[in-house]
């Protein structure tokens, strides 16, 4: 008798994780295989621009072609993040995830079958306006899936989902240009790659663990918004609340500065080590993962200790993150070119991607699921990210013509001057949390006094 109730008990317990478990497989395979779609383009620009050199364009203004595609590519998806990603509020997660990844897959087949830089721009741009709502789908599936208590470990897991996309894609494409494959050939593989996660989300993805009959998932009771999976009465009820909270303005910030400096490692890796330590293409391409590849160790750890150490523990990580991000890159400033600085060069690279990367992934993800909750957790995220990638834009044009006009070393020192001035973001959000606490704090012990009395 007991051992049959126990059982009973058991089973929609062990339903609901299957569904939990089911659900990061999906939507960890089909963010990964975006940044197929993304990496082919940083891939590629080594062979990009020696075709272009064919086509008479010299090496200095084929970078800044390419960079200008690349920044209107992320300001494209800024602008989605900031204007499309809060529909997923309204008519769903599953849908925005479902448009990030068939986009992804649709327009980079585009650019594969393109033939000049207007048409290849007509295409990077199409590819990052779908992609922009891809993130903010998967907050809003995971907001009603897991409870706030895991929002750390959940989307440090699903945060790796870029990173391992990125890092396994440029490994790939590596062994692809080794092989003799041309630039063509990449974006195509990374297209297949999307279709078949596309297929799978399709058949096998759900909104929320509420329609496979179990229980709502709990929000963090701190929120700016009510406990309630219902559509938010109006944009002002959606947007509001959010904008009038300085501790969300220094999120945004903070996602600003660090957007630089990520974009600028994921565009520019592959071309620094080829022009500056003079590696291959196809090594360049491989040598690059380790920026992906390290933050995913990065990540994982930022997760695991968000959910210990709560708020505070999420400002202080990206104090202390943004301080030593800062340094390395002043140490990277000084490495001089040539192979036999290139060991020194790439565990520098190592570095900046294990003290960024980690407190980066609280941006649009913990942090948007704090201040949205299960309501508005879609447009959080994508203000957030889309602030962020406003910032990103710089990491295109503008770097490419620092690295033409000052060299490797002026990118360098620019971007350590945005850490420093992030990190001065995060110690004031640290501040501005510390006293939220103790005033939550100072609240209960006066209404347990008053109980008592």
């Amino acid at each position: 008798m007991i051992t049959s109730r126990t059982a009973a008990l058991a089973t929609p317990v062990r339903s609901l994780r299957y569904g939990q478990l089911k659900t990061i497989v999906l939507l960890f395979g089909g963010y990964a295989a975006c940044y197929y779609c993304r990496a082919d383009l940083s891939v590629a620009t080594p062979l990009l621009v020696e075709e272009l050199g064919r086509y008479g364009v010299g090496h200095g203004e084929a970078l800044v072609r390419i960079g200008s595609m690349t920044s209107l590519g992320v300001l494209a998806y800024a602008l989605g993040k900031l204007f499309l990603t809060g529909l997923g509020d309204y008519w769903g997660g599953r849908r925005n995830f479902l448009i990030g990844v068939g986009g992804a897959m649709l327009f980079t087949l585009c650019f594969a079958a393109g033939g000049g830089v207007p048409v290849f721009t007509l295409a990077w741009v199409g590819n990052r306006l779908t992609q922009s709502v891809g993130w903010a789908g998967l907050i809003k599936v995971s907001s009603k899936w897991f409870d706030y208590s895991s929002y750390g470990s959940i989307i440090g897991i699903l945060s790796i989902s870029y990173l391992v996309g990125d890092a396994a894609a440029r490994q790939q494409m590596g062994m692809l240009i080794e092989r003799g494959y041309g630039w063509r050939s990449l974006f195509v593989f990374a297209a297949i790659v999307a279709a078949v996660w596309l297929v799978a989300s399709l058949l096998f993805l759900r909104e929320s663990r509420a329609a496979e009959g179990h229980p709502e998932a709990t929000p963090n009771p701190l929120n700016l918004f009510a406990a309630s999976e219902s559509r938010p009465a109006s944009a002002g009820a959606l947007l509001l609340p959010l904008l009038r909270s300085r501790a969300f303005i220094l999120v945004c910030a903070l996602s600003f500065a660090c957007t630089i400096i990520r974009e600028t490692f994921n565009t520019w890796t592959p071309m620094y080590l080829r022009d500056h330590l003079g590696y291959s293409v196809s090594e360049s391409a491989g040598v690059s993962a380790i920026f992906p590849g390290v933050g995913v160790a990065s990540v994982l750890l930022a997760g695991w200790l968000s959910d210990r150490l709560g708020l505070n523990g999420r400002a202080l990580l990206m104090f202390l993150g943004l301080g030593a991000t800062a340094a390395a890159l002043v140490v990277l400033m000084s490495v001089r070119p040539g192979a036999s600085t290139s060991p020194l060069a790439v565990t520098l690279i190592g570095v900046v991607a294990f003290c960024l990367l980690g407190p980066y992934s609280y941006l649009g993800g913990a942090f948007a699921l704090d201040f949205g909750g299960k309501q508005a957790s879609a447009a959080s995220s994508g203000i957030i990210d889309g602030i962020g990638y406003l910032g990103g834009v710089l990491a295109g044009d503008s770097v490419a013509r620092v690295a033409v006009a000052y060299g490797w070393q002026g990118v360098f020192v620019s971007l350590a001057a945005v850490s420093a001035v992030a990190a001065v973001c995060a110690g004031v959000l640290l501040g501005l949390n510390t006293r939220a606490a103790h005033t939550r704090a100072a609240v209960a012990t006066a209404a347990a006094e008053t109980t008592r009395g």
